[in-house]
């Protein structure tokens, strides 16, 4: 039997675990990091079909990699896009385990 792919979980690749964000949970503003491709609106769908919760605003900013040095020459970290998504009010999405 094969497995039902969700289109969902390619968008949203990962919450982001930190005190800036942690911070921002209270303020009901959570981080996410989703795939580069992803526009506003496919993780404003993605969001809401997992989490079940009414997004209100999504907010999103590409990162940067890193440049790196080793022995074998200079590299560059992976660039990172993010997704700072704003849920209704008197709604939260668990990702900190509280």
């Amino acid at each position: 039997m094969a497995a039902i792919h969700n289109p969902a979980y390619d968008v949203i690749i990962k919450p982001v675990v930190s005190e800036k964000s942690y911070a921002n949970s209270d303020r009901g503003q959570y981080t996410f990091v989703v795939a580069n491709d992803a526009n506003k609106v496919q993780i404003k769908q993605a969001i809401e079909q997992i989490f079940k919760v009414k997004v209100t605003n999504v907010n999103t900013l590409n990162r940067a990699g890193k440049k790196t040095r080793s022995r074998f020459g200079i590299g560059q970290r992976v660039n990172q896009k993010r997704a700072i998504v704003t849920v209704a009010e008197g709604q939260s999405i668990d990702i900190f385990g509280n």
